[in-house]
């Protein structure tokens, strides 16, 4: 009888330390979680200026604008559009009606502010060149 005792006490005692270390892991989590948006959500919802999130869609036709390093463009979704500096060197597969995914935030007069740009591919690979029966480059893709 004591034995049952004592091993309920350490299972019981064993659960709490447990479920306590999960609790404090996903509340240290929690900072760094980031969320990704539509254009769509982004217009609809009141979204906190300053607040990190991602964000996700097709670069606008037409809107992209650089001047130096600083670049402005537009992502839209088909149904809403939301315009997003960003300010660094942009990726190689980035451009207009191309997928991209921006993280950054909101600021108060509805523009969208980029740390990080991430141009977006389909699932299809072509290399950019392949070579032919006898060595020779062939860039007729």
């Amino acid at each position: 009888m004591h034995y049952r005792r004592v091993r309920f006490r350490t299972i019981v005692v064993i659960g709490v330390l447990l479920s306590l270390a999960l609790s404090m892991t996903l509340y240290a989590l929690n900072d760094q979680l980031v969320y990704f948006k539509s254009p769509s959500e982004v217009v609809r919802g009141d979204m906190v200026p300053d607040r990190k999130f991602r964000m996700g869609g097709l670069v606008a036709s037409g809107s992209f604008v650089r001047d130096g390093i600083v670049a402005q463009f537009v992502v839209t979704d088909g149904s809403e559009s939301v315009s997003v500096y960003y300010t660094g060197a942009l990726p190689d597969l980035f451009g207009e009606n191309r997928g991209v995914v921006v993280d950054g935030y909101m600021n108060d007069r509805g523009i969208f502010i980029a740390d990080t740009v991430l141009a977006k591919h389909d699932e299809r690979y072509r290399p950019a060149y392949t070579y032919d029966e006898t060595g020779k480059k062939d860039v007729s893709l």
